[in-house]
């Protein structure tokens, strides 16, 4: 650890802790009103821009998080907070689903960006498991499904971007359906000026990160609870708080499809976070330091995405309290998995 906390009053480390996870919670709306800006400026899709730069960015904190525990020898708290960020932030599209009054947010925001995004986390959520039931194969101490899970990202968003520019499938439109050209931009700063302050909040959003990492290890060792425990809720979604707050604020601006990217698109770059971690890792393969709540939460997981697809798919225009199946399962789901992590 750079800076042992764990020797401050547990009320320290508390606010520590809590001030991260607030200066998480300033920079997401912002984060979300520069990320639509710049979407209309160059006149890039919501669903790209969501997944790919505010998704990416958003992570930020978790990624953080996740390397710098696994780098200070706390491989069960990384684990936990990188794939407890996916079942938060999976939960939270409930949340700005129930935020979004006029139609299903997954109805409205149906677009081939999200739906690909959703498949490739999948994609990548199984490569983790059939690593851990494999061998404990390592190259320098990095296990090689590290390198395919970046690979497979890399793919992955390729396919994304092509499949964007000569789409081979395309939502039908209702009266529901969002119409990305009709939310125009009256932001007046420059491109320039966006994407200079995009990177300060992005930075912000690290340091806040880091902290939320010392804290994290902080906590766990002076309140004996466990750090999957610690990782699995608390960290995760702490430092999960950008795609609650950017997702809510999307969704009040109008930019429906840019919400969805960013929380699926966003997910699918968390789990990069294991094989970073994976690297910063020196004690062997991140993968066999799975346990079996880990496999659970990442099972879940999947479950989640895979009803979201269905949500995606079906485009069902309203539901049980005014949103859609999915969000109603996946919100479920959630709590049921919290419920397994705190027994």
């Amino acid at each position: 650890m750079v800076f042992d906390l764990s020797g401050l009053p547990l009320a320290a480390i508390v606010a520590v802790f809590l001030a991260a996870a607030l200066a998480i919670l300033y920079t997401g709306p912002r984060l979300a009103a520069t990320a639509d800006a710049i979407s209309q400026r160059t006149r890039t899709g919501q669903a790209m821009i969501g997944a790919l730069l505010l998704g990416a960015t958003t992570s930020l904190p978790g990624i953080v998080t996740s390397v710098a525990t696994a780098g200070f020898g706390y491989p069960e708290l990384s684990i936990s907070n990188a794939i407890g960020g996916i079942t938060a932030q999976t939960a939270f599209l409930g949340v700005a689903d129930i935020a979004y009054r006029r139609a299903n947010l997954e109805h409205a925001a149906a677009s081939l960006g999200n739906l690909t995004y959703g498949t490739l986390l999948i994609t990548l959520l199984s490569i983790p498991l059939v690593s851990f039931a494999a061998p404990d194969w390592t190259l320098f101490g990095v296990h090689p499904a590290s390198v395919v899970l970046i690979l497979t990202y890399v793919f992955g968003t390729r396919l994304s971007s092509a499949s964007e520019l000569e789409p081979m499938w395309q939502p039908r439109r209702t009266d529901e359906t969002e119409r990305e050209s009709l939310h125009a931009s009256h932001d007046r700063r420059t491109l320039t000026q966006l994407f200079v302050a995009f990177a300060v909040l992005g930075a912000m959003t690290a340091l806040a990160g880091f902290a939320i990492a010392e804290s994290g290890v902080a906590l766990s060792r002076r309140t004996g609870l466990s750090q999957t425990a610690i990782g699995g809720l608390l960290t995760a979604v702490a430092t999960s708080l950008p795609e609650l707050v950017t997702a809510v604020a999307a969704v009040r601006r109008g930019a429906l499809s840019l919400a969805v990217g960013d929380i699926v698109g966003g997910n699918a770059f968390d789990v990069l976070f294991l094989a970073f971690a994976d690297i910063a890792y020196r004690d062997g393969s991140l993968y066999h330091a799975f346990n079996d709540r880990h496999v659970f939460v990442m099972s879940v997981a999947i479950l989640m995405t895979s009803v979201l697809l269905l949500g995606l798919l079906k485009r069902e225009r309203h539901g049980f309290g005014g949103i859609g199946f999915e969000s109603t399962i996946i919100l479920l789901l959630y709590a049921a998995s919290v419920v397994v992590l705190v027994r």
